[in-house]
């Protein structure tokens, strides 16, 4: 044998180093898993790459996951960070497309960033952050752009009211600020050519350069009527042979001037210039023709582009061609004849705008609006509108009125009478806006108030420990705030942080009671879930942690969800401790031995479980009636005892004398005579959930003895003077009682066998009862329908509620021909069913209940149930009918 020492080879095995072990730094050679963990992130801080990431992942998985969890977050990490990059060059391609795109799409850029959000893309990284900067400042520059328009546009109007209100001044007024208007009307040529030669003006919504050229021209045409008309009118000031000016203020002047009495009338001195000038915007003068040509050349330009987009199928009432034909409408529509303003209206009809253009229905519209301005304050009594109404009534109003305005001659006389009754209705607007500061005003100091209470609150109640008290004032506290009145948004912003502070300190005690409450219930828990898993379930122990639960939940209330989820937590373990001392003391219980009689009741119960699977209710009748005879069969056991007796009276009788014999005789005569009654267990129903029978009330009379009447004399027997009966007995026939032979006491198992057996064979004839009514309902139905009395179903089948006469007027109704109407029938079978009337019969059930009221000597419908379904099946078959008749006779075929 050599001295050479063994090597244990299980010491080799482990001595072998990992072939990833020097990778990682040794982290495969580890002693813990903690020293692994702590050698992989180093290793980690190495970058390594993926092909050494999925290596080691696959080998340190087999042994210690909590250590490769974090090599696998890292391969998610890189994976996550290269599907990023695939999305961010996606993404930036589309970025470089909209940014190159002519004319820029400011929608599809803002909607850009959305999506690539929703995409997953790093929109905080580049080159996405920067694409994400440049399209903000493209979209930015666009939309202000388009600001920029919307204020020009307004700004064009608020100059051409300026000169309207200079035309009804002194033409000298009005010379005196002719050079300052004319220096801002070319100020404002000047800025809408400064927004056309924008870079970005391609890029703007297409219903924004038809408004600012619509502006243009307007503006346009009235300077031009505004200048024309001042010149002639300084002209006919210097020289009498001038014509006089158009404007009707002006000419008035002039006259005075002149020593002429004025001529134009009081409404006509309010026409503005633009309305009386030759070339004015729109009067009731002539315009000039190359303002005319202008106007027609606008619109139908305008009308070529929607007809286009009409016989393309793309328009709709709100597209930019029809936004486009309002604009040249606002601008032109006065100057042009009624061919044209026709063809204009067939056209936004066609593009689906249902108003159209109906300029001679303006005026109309315009009493409309005022009529429904005025009758903003006159309403009938109760039925005031508030100020939230009338202010958007108001508001729709006014843009009803512009819409009007547009392509229409100005109605200065309605204009006046509708802006009267609108500012006579904003009167109420303003009341209500004052009423809503002063309550938000009431509502503010009451929330500050409540806030200070709480702090107030929460210092006087620090060191309480009455915590049910303290969650009721907290509940009331938060309900006192959301009670507090309405307060605007930026309000309520500034004061709920500050009632959320207060709330916290004065939270903070229950809250770290209800903590510590938490931990103890906790531990409870795990107590009661040791108890119940414990071999032997010490009562004592159950009921001293459960009143300890009852005492914890009473001192500290938690929010009802929660402690109703640890309460069960708390009983599921001790419940199912019990149930398996339960299942167990079952199982421990001694077999019962069955006797001769016991077995004989188990088979008849078998029997009468196959019958019920046979579906045959004669057999289910059979095998019910065996059972009951095998449960009320006699034992056999008093043949043996009887023998005896026979055997022992012969030897009686020779040991005695004949005196002795014939006494002895004569009073064994009463004993034989007199059978050993049976004793005889009743057993009640002792499942769960049952009731037990009641005792049976005394039958006897108020105020009589439980013991008849008999007393101390009561007991005596035949020799006694009045045959052993009480004297109130005299009379009548001796007492029987009778009492039921329900045979010998069944053991356990065979009693519940035959028990479920007859409650499983009742409940199979009940149901094939139910299923025989069905086919019988059936069959009366198809005989209606087919007009056979052949097919009607026997009565045996109807059941014993219907006779035979009443069968037999049913098969004359069915073989005679149709006649009559069921209405009437079918309602007094619905009422003596008392069974649904379908929703739209329900009328005429009233009205005949109403009727049937009236007739007091009448049979109810209870009654004459069988002739009103003859009456029915006298009548034409339909489906309606057919499914009231059935649901009336499955309610009537059982009562």
């Amino acid at each position: 044998m050599s001295d050479a020492s063994e090597v244990n080879p299980a010491s080799a095995k482990n001595s072998e180093q990992h072939p990833l072990d020097a990778l990682t730094g040794g982290a495969f050679s580890a002693e813990t898993s903690g020293d692994r963990a702590s050698r992989i992130r180093d290793w980690l801080a190495t970058q390594p790459t993926v092909e050494q990431l999925q290596d080691v992942h696959k080998e340190l998985s087999k042994g210690d996951k909590s250590a490769a969890r974090a090599v696998r977050e890292r391969l998610d990490e890189i994976r996550r960070t290269a599907n990023q990059e695939k999305i961010s060059v996606e993404w930036a391609e589309k970025a470089q497309a909209l940014l190159a795109a002519t004319p820029f799409d400011a929608a599809a850029a803002a909607a850009w960033q959305r999506d690539a959000a929703k995409a997953g893309a790093a929109l905080s990284r580049e080159p996405l952050s920067q694409f994400k900067a440049q399209l903000a400042e493209r979209v930015k520059a666009v939309e202000d752009l388009q600001h920029r328009t919307q204020v020009q546009r307004e700004v064009a109007l608020l100059l051409a009211q300026r000169i309207e209100v200079l035309s009804t001044k002194s033409w000298k007024d009005a010379k005196s600020v002719l050079e300052a208007l004319g220096a801002d009307v070319a100020r404002w040529q000047v800025q809408a050519k400064e927004l056309t030669g924008d870079a970005s003006w391609t890029s703007v919504d297409s219903r924004f350069p038809p408004q600012l050229e619509a502006a243009s021209a307007q503006l346009a045409l009235v300077w031009d009527a505004f200048q024309s008309a001042l010149a002639q009118t300084e002209a006919s000031a210097a020289d009498e042979a001038a014509p006089l000016p158009s404007v009707p203020v002006w000419a008035d002047e002039i006259r005075v001037a002149r020593g002429l009495p004025p001529e134009t009338a009081a409404a006509g001195a309010a026409k503005p210039a633009a309305a009386r000038a030759p070339a004015g915007a729109g009067g009731r003068g002539k315009p000039a023709p190359e303002q005319v040509e202008a106007a027609k050349a606008g619109l139908n330009q305008a009308l070529q582009a929607l007809q286009a987009e009409t016989a393309g199928g793309n328009s709709k009432a709100g597209s930019d061609a029809v936004q486009a034909m309002r604009a040249a409408i606002k601008a032109h529509g006065r100057f042009v004849d009624e061919a044209l303003v026709s063809e204009v209206h067939a056209a936004l009809v066609a593009a689906g705008d249902a108003a159209g253009w109906q300029r001679q229905n303006a005026d109309k519209m315009r009493e409309e609006l005022v009529a429904k301005a005025e009758a903003l304050l006159n309403r009938p009594d109760g039925q005031a509108m508030g100020g939230r109404k009338i202010q958007e009534t108001l508001r729709n109003l006014r843009e009803q009125w512009k819409l009007a305005d547009q392509g229409s001659m100005a109605n200065h006389g309605l204009w006046k009478k509708f802006d009267e009754a609108c500012n006579a209705a904003y009167k109420v607007v303003e009341s209500w806006h004052d009423k809503i500061r002063h309550d938000s005003t009431e509502a503010k100091a009451q929330r500050l108030a409540l806030v200070e209470e709480i702090k107030a609150w929460a210092a006087a109640n620090a060191a309480s420990q009455d915590w049910k008290s303290m969650l009721r004032a907290l509940r009331q506290f938060g309900e006192r705030w959301r009670e507090s009145g309405h307060i605007g948004e930026k309000l309520f912003a500034e004061l709920q942080p500050l009632f959320k502070q207060a709330m916290s300190a004065a939270e903070a005690p229950l809250q770290a009671a209800q903590k510590t409450s938490l931990e103890r219930r906790h531990a409870m828990i795990a107590e009661a879930t040791a108890l119940g898993e414990a071999a032997s379930l010490r009562i004592d122990a159950v009921k001293d942690l459960q009143q300890r639960w009852q005492a914890e939940a009473q001192v500290v209330p938690l929010d009802r969800k929660h402690e109703q989820k640890l309460w069960d937590a708390f009983r599921k373990p001790l419940d199912d401790a019990f149930n398996r001392k339960s299942v167990e003391r079952g199982s421990r219980a001694p077999a019962v031995e069955l006797s001769e009689h016991d077995r004989r009741v188990m088979d008849a119960s078998k029997a009468v479980e196959a019958a019920n699977a046979s579906g045959d209710a004669q057999k289910i009748r059979s095998a019910l009636a065996e059972l009951e005879a095998a449960i009320k069969a006699q034992p056999a056991a008093a043949a043996p005892a009887a023998k005896a007796e026979e055997n022992q009276a012969p030897a009686q009788a020779d040991q005695a004398s004949e005196a002795t014999e014939t006494e002895a005789t004569a009073e064994a005569a009463p004993v034989s005579a007199k059978p050993a009654r049976p004793v005889v267990a009743v057993r009640g129903d002792d499942r769960p959930g049952m009731k037990k029978e009641a005792a049976p009330a005394a039958t006897g009379r108020p105020g009589d003895r439980r013991d008849g009447g008999r007393g101390r004399d009561g007991a005596r027997g035949a020799a006694g003077d009045r045959g052993g009966r009480d004297s109130r007995d005299m009379g009548r026939g001796p007492r029987e009682f009778i009492r039921e032979d329900r045979g010998p006491r069944l053991a356990d198992p065979a009693f519940r066998a035959q028990r479920d057996a007859v409650e499983h064979a009742q409940e199979a004839l009940r149901r094939l009862a139910a299923q025989a009514h069905g086919e019988a309902l059936t069959q009366l139905l198809g005989a209606w329908q087919a007009r056979d009395a052949e097919q009607l179903p026997s009565a045996q089948q109807l059941g014993g509620k219907v006779t035979a006469p009443v069968r037999s007027s049913w098969s004359g109704a069915v073989t005679a021909a149709p006649k009559g109407n069921a209405g009437e029938a079918l309602l007094r079978l619905e009422m003596a069913a008392d069974v649904h009337t379908p929703a739209d019969q329900m009328n005429a059930r009233r009205a005949l209940q109403l009727q049937l009221l009236t007739r007091r000597n009448e049979a109810s419908p209870q009654q004459t149930w069988g002739q009103d379904v003859a009456t029915v099946l006298a009548s034409t078959s339909d489906e309606a009918s057919a499914r009231r008749l059935q649901t009336a006779l499955k309610q009537l075929l059982r009562k």
